[in-house]
């Protein structure tokens, strides 16, 4: 009987497992015309910017049309701050993340820019 639970219990288990892998989380495409250095995301209509999404990248920035892992994002609207290697920064407003999808930024998008 034990050994039945224990199955059971393993089933659930590699169960739930298979469908977290199923999805593929939160993704930024970059449509910009330039490489991006830093993507900062907050809450729309705030300024507490989150940690640098581009570090989640193997070489710390995302090319034009490569896609970026987003982590520790909920769903929901936000605001970015994007940050260029030449020290140009922009802000991206109302942009709406979904679970296990894709969203993309492009020149039109970036407003503010400084430098």
């Amino acid at each position: 009987m034990r050994w039945v639970l224990a199955l059971i219990a393993l089933l659930t288990l590699a169960g739930e497992a298979a469908a977290q892998a199923k999805g593929k989380g939160i993704r930024l495409w970059n449509l910009t015309t330039e490489t991006i250095s830093g993507f900062q995301l907050a809450p729309a209509g705030r300024t507490d910017w989150g940690p640098n999404q581009c570090l989640n990248d193997k070489d710390k920035e995302v090319d034009h049309d490569e896609r970026l892992r987003i982590t520790g994002v909920e769903p929901g609207h936000y605001d970015a701050r994007v940050s260029y290697p030449n020290g140009r920064q922009c802000i991206v407003r109302g942009i709406e993340i979904r679970a296990d999808a894709v969203f993309s930024i492009a020149d039109k998008d970036l407003k503010d820019c400084t430098r």
